[in-house]
């Protein structure tokens, strides 16, 4: 048996009925969702259901208020959570759905806005809606025409059209996204600072200290580094590095003041900076530390490339 043969016939017969969707009744549904004060609910039975409550968490995610409720919970109590500011997506290939479709007469009764996503334009639920998004295909991807597959991909891709005309319409940007999604790599690449994630306890030695105990300051400090002010601001840096390459030194001494093998006027980052930009300022120059300044140029902590990665920006 081929199955790369029956995988392609899948595919080509779910992209075939994307391509012949009809969209007709977009403008009117994006009208019915942008104007409502309340929330787009989201409803359906069986695998419209499941759809529906994917096509609800992508609303949601984009600047829709939505969520899902299932007809059954509405007829027992959840028709309360739905408000006379909100509107209903309502979900039946068939449009004939017995649980869905007892749950419309109560929807209409507070004269709240129905979207319909059904395949057959003359079904009760296509009737009630003030908006019908067709999802007919032609065939289902089943070998038995009978399974949904074809259609329910339809009704998934008819909810995603729906959510991005939404963001279009709403002017929904990455940062609205990431506002959404701060714990996603979005969310922290547009809104985690380096303030965020900097060290504000860090080893600090004068200018006229040994070598010896500096290198005792940096074992305490636990960075491999330590810095050198000057009225707040930072004059030098001596890291483990500056460390090998003075033992390596014809003039070594423990005794010399440690500021002599320092590296003067580093490199430093605003606390404002995105988290990401410091990262990648740090790869670019093959820092792995730097001083953290406020706008005024004093020192206000440190970062590691370690303490960026481990937060997970990228």
């Amino acid at each position: 048996m081929d199955f790369r043969k029956i995988a392609r016939e899948v595919l080509d017969i779910e992209a075939d009925a994307l391509l012949k969707a009809d969209v007709s009744g977009i403008e009117k549904a994006v009208e019915i969702a942008y104007n409502t004060k309340g929330k787009l609910i989201v409803t359906g039975v069986g695998k419209s259901g499941l759809i529906g409550s994917k096509i609800a968490a992508t609303l949601a995610s984009t600047g829709t208020p939505s969520f899902f409720i299932h007809p059954t919970e509405a007829l027992h109590g959840d028709l309360g959570m739905i408000t006379k500011d909100d509107s209903v997506l309502a979900i039946s290939y068939s449009g004939e759905s017995e649980e869905l479709i007892k749950i419309l007469p109560h929807i209409k009764r507070f004269e709240v806005p129905l979207i319909a996503m059904t395949g057959r334009m003359d079904s009760t639920l296509a009737r009630y809606a003030d908006v019908v998004l067709n999802i007919h295909v032609d065939k289902e991807a089943c070998p038995l025409n009978v399974a949904p597959t074809s259609s329910t991909t339809l009704t998934l891709a008819m909810g995603d059209a729906l959510a991005v005309c939404l963001m279009k319409k709403r002017n929904f940007t990455k940062e609205d996204f990431a506002s959404f999604h701060p714990g996603g790599s979005l969310g922290k690449k547009l809104f985690v600072k380096v303030k965020d994630l900097m060290k504000e306890e860090f080893p600090v030695v004068d200018e006229d200290v040994s070598l010896k105990d500096a290198i005792i300051k940096m074992t305490e400090g636990k960075l491999g580094h330590v810095l050198f002010l000057d009225n707040g601001k930072v004059k030098a840096i001596l890291s483990d590095g500056d460390l090998r390459r003075a033992m390596m030194s014809e003039n070594f001494d423990l005794n010399k003041k440690a500021i002599e093998f320092a590296t003067l006027n580093p490199k430093t980052i605003n606390k404002e900076m995105l988290a990401s930009d410091a990262l990648a300022f740090m790869e670019d120059n093959k820092i792995q530390f730097l001083p953290v300044i406020d706008n005024n140029g004093n020192v206000v902590g440190v970062i590691h490339i370690h303490h960026l990665v481990e937060a997970g920006i990228k």
